[in-house]
């Protein structure tokens, strides 16, 4: 069974299965938000059943960490903007104030 750890370098210090770039919030998001059986997540990220828990049980066990890290990464994605055409960065380059 691996450990949890978190390094500066990886994931944003966000706490992942060691020697993986796998977030404790990667596996909580399958299990917990959609849904998905601890052995399909296993499954699909070539993970020991074993490391799914231990990963889950870290997210219950930090609880304040885990919210801290959510709102972080939530900041991130909403500071981010979608481009699915060149249309859009016509837009985005109009609304954008010059410096």
């Amino acid at each position: 069974m691996t450990e949890i750890v978190s390094t500066a370098d990886t994931l944003g210090g966000a706490p992942r299965i060691k020697g993986r770039r796998i977030g404790v919030h990667h596996i909580a998001k399958r299990v917990i938000d959609a849904g998905d059986s601890p052995e399909q997540v296993a499954a699909d990220y070539d993970l020991d059943i074993a490391d799914v828990y231990r990963a889950l049980v870290y997210y219950y066990d930090h609880a304040e960490e885990m919210r801290r890290v959510q709102a972080e990464r939530q900041t991130v994605s909403d500071e981010r903007s979608v481009i699915r055409s060149p249309d859009d960065l016509d837009t985005r380059t109009q609304s954008e104030p010059e410096a």
